[in-house]
Parts: C-alpha cells; sequence; structure tokens
C-alpha cells in the first residue's frame, strides 16, 4: 500500500518560515516525482512545487525565490523549505505522486497539513 504522511504545518506570522516533510512508503521512492500542492478554503488545489526523479525542480510563479523543495531517496522524504511566507499562502498542503496533473483530486495524496500564516 502506498502512503504519504505529511508533518510540519502550523501557525506562523507573515514573513515567517516552515518546512513540511512528506515520507512516503509502498514504492521505489527514488523512481517517482513528487509534488507539494495546496488547497486554501473554498479554492481549487494549486500546485506550488515539484521535484523529479533527477532533482529538476519546478516552482509556481507565487512562491518562485521563497520556496525550496528537496527530496531525499535515503529517508524517502520530500521536504518543502518555506520562507518569508504570506497570509495567502494559509492552506492544507499535500505531497502527490507524480507531477503535473489536470486535476489534483484524484491524485494519490497524503492526508495533508495545515499552514495558518496569520499576525
Amino acid at each position: 500500500e502506498v502512503k504519504l504522511v505529511e508533518s510540519g504545518g502550523g501557525l506562523v506570522q507573515p514573513g515567517g518560515s516552515l518546512r513540511l516533510s512528506c515520507t512516503v512508503s509502498g514504492l521505489t521512492f527514488r523512481d517517482v516525482a513528487l509534488t507539494w500542492v495546496r488547497q486554501a478554503p473554498g479554492k481549487d488545489f494549486e500546485r506550488v512545487s515539484s521535484i523529479s526523479t533527477s532533482g529538476a525542480t519546478y516552482y509556481a510563479e507565487s512562491v518562485q525565490g521563497r520556496f525550496t523543495i528537496s527530496r531525499d531517496n535515503v529517508k524517502n522524504t520530500v521536504y518543502l523549505q518555506m520562507n518569508s511566507l504570506k497570509t495567502e499562502g494559509t492552506a492544507v498542503y499535500y505531497c502527490a505522486l507524480g507531477s503535473y496533473k489536470a486535476d489534483y483530486n484524484s491524485a494519490t495524496k497524503g492526508q495533508g497539513t495545515q499552514v495558518t500564516v496569520s499576525a
């Protein structure tokens, strides 16, 4: 059974930082691309960042320069370092298997971790 477990969310002030982690089991981790997506209340999923099997990265324009995605193929974990957080970053963050998808509702994802950016 494939399982993704996110952690690291929380409440942070604008301008603050958080590091999200997602540990994956049930598959050969190094053979899969991974994506962080987020869903704000009442909105669709938004692709935030992806990392390929070779380490190539993608960032949404809204987080470019502030977020960094990385992976550890020994620990089967993908990370999202989020700096200079903004209030519009408030959402549930999920890690998902694969890279770009037209619809992340059907993607294999974890349970999500809540990030709240508020003063």
